[in-house]
C-alpha cells in the first residue's frame, strides 16, 4: 500500500469546495491537512512571501506576478471564484465621470495595485473603452503581496492616517473599487480589517447587459481563486496534480447537481445561478482548454498594466492535469 503524501492545504470555504475540506471527497493518495485563514487574502500573502503551504488558493494576478519573479509553485486550471467586472467601480456623483475616459486625470482608490478585481476592471476599461490607465492616479492603502513588484509611477500611497473610504467621503478620490478591493473596507488584511458602507453609484449602471455582451464577444470570463501547488511536490509526486483536479471536479459536480435541484441557496449560490444566465450551465469551468482565452487575457493585461517584468507562456503558468 502506497503511503499517502501529507499536504498542507489553504483553501477558502466555498460551497463547491466544502466536500473536499470536510473530507467527504478525499484527494486520492493525499493526507490533507486543511488550514483556514480568514480572510483568505492573508494566505495569499503567506504563500507568495514564505511558500508556507503545499497547496493554496491564490488570487490569479498575485500568482502570475509571483511566478514571473520566480515563485516555486505552479497553478492548476481550477478556478473557485469567478465574476465579471463591469460593475464594482464606484464614482462620486460630483466627480463629472460619465465614461471610462473621464477617469483620466483623476484619482481612483484601489486597495493595492495588483488586486485582481482592479486588474480585471482595468482590462475592461483599457481594451473595451480605450482608457489610458497611465493617465489615472491609482491611490492604494495596502502593501502589494509580492514584494518584488515594481509599481508604475502613477501609483501612489494614501496618507498613513487616511483610508480610501475616508478619502472618497472627503472628495479626495473621484472613484474607488467597491468592497474589499477598495473603499468598502479599512485596515490591513492581516489584522484590523473592517467593512464599511460605500454607497456610491456604479460607473456602469447597465453592467449586467455589458457583461453578457462582453462574454459573448470575447469568451473571457474573469477568474479569481486559483489553486497553486509547490513545484517540489509535483517534481516528487507528479500524479498529485490529477488527484487534486479530480477531487475539485467531483466536488463541483455535486454542487452543480444541488444548484439544478434548487437545494443550493446561499448568497454565493445565488450569484452563480445569475451567472449561469450569461455563461451557461457550469458557472465555474475548470480545465486548461476551457479557460485559455481568460488566462491569456489576464497574462496579457498584467504585462500591459506594468505588473509583470516579462511575458509568460501558458505552460509556464499552468500544469495541465488532464494530460
Amino acid at each position: 500500500m502506497q503511503k499517502k503524501v501529507h499536504l498542507k492545504i489553504a483553501i477558502a470555504d466555498h460551497p463547491q469546495t466544502a466536500a473536499i475540506r470536510n473530507g467527504s471527497i478525499p484527494i486520492e493518495g493525499v493526507d490533507a491537512e486543511f488550514v483556514t485563514v480568514k480572510p483568505q487574502i492573508g494566505a495569499f500573502r503567506r504563500m507568495v512571501r514564505d511558500v508556507e503551504f503545499d497547496v493554496c488558493e491564490l488570487a490569479p494576478t498575485t500568482y502570475i506576478i509571483a511566478r514571473a519573479y520566480g515563485a516555486p509553485f505552479v497553478a492548476l486550471p481550477i478556478f473557485v471564484v469567478r465574476r465579471f467586472h463591469h460593475s464594482g467601480l464606484l464614482v462620486r456623483p460630483d466627480a463629472g465621470i460619465r465614461t471610462p475616459k473621464d477617469l483620466e486625470g483623476k484619482k481612483v482608490g484601489v486597495r493595492a495595485y495588483s488586486v485582481t478585481t482592479g486588474v480585471w476592471t482595468r482590462q475592461v476599461l483599457i481594451d473595451e473603452f480605450g482608457l489610458d490607465a497611465s493617465k489615472v492616479t491609482w491611490v492604494v492603502d495596502d502593501e502589494e503581496h509580492v514584494t518584488q513588484l515594481q509599481l508604475p509611477p502613477n501609483v501612489i500611497h494614501a496618507p498613513a492616517d487616511s483610508s480610501l473610504a475616508d478619502m472618497m467621503a472627503k472628495g479626495e478620490l473621484a472613484a474607488g473599487f467597491a468592497a474589499n478591493a477598495g473603499i468598502g473596507r479599512t485596515g490591513a488584511p492581516t489584522g484590523g480589517w473592517q467593512e464599511v458602507e460605500a454607497d456610491y453609484p456604479d460607473l456602469f449602471p447597465n453592467a449586467t447587459a455589458l457583461e453578457a455582451d462582453y462574454y459573448a464577444r470575447t469568451g473571457i470570463y474573469p477568474m479569481h481563486g486559483t489553486i497553486v501547488v509547490k513545484d517540489s511536490v509535483l517534481a516528487e509526486h507528479p500524479w498529485v496534480a490529477r488527484a487534486i483536479y479530480d477531487a475539485f471536479d467531483k466536488a463541483k459536480q455535486q454542487w452543480l447537481a444541488r444548484l439544478d435541484a434548487g437545494e443550493a441557496t446561499t448568497a454565493g449560490d445565488k450569484k452563480y445561478l445569475k451567472l449561469r444566465e450569461i455563461v451557461g450551465h457550469d458557472p465555474l469551468p475548470y480545465g486548461l482548454q476551457e479557460n485559455l482565452k481568460t488566462i491569456e487575457a489576464l497574462e496579457a493585461t498584467a504585462f500591459k498594466q506594468g505588473l509583470t517584468p516579462r511575458r509568460m507562456s501558458i505552460y509556464e503558468l499552468f500544469v495541465d492535469p488532464q494530460h
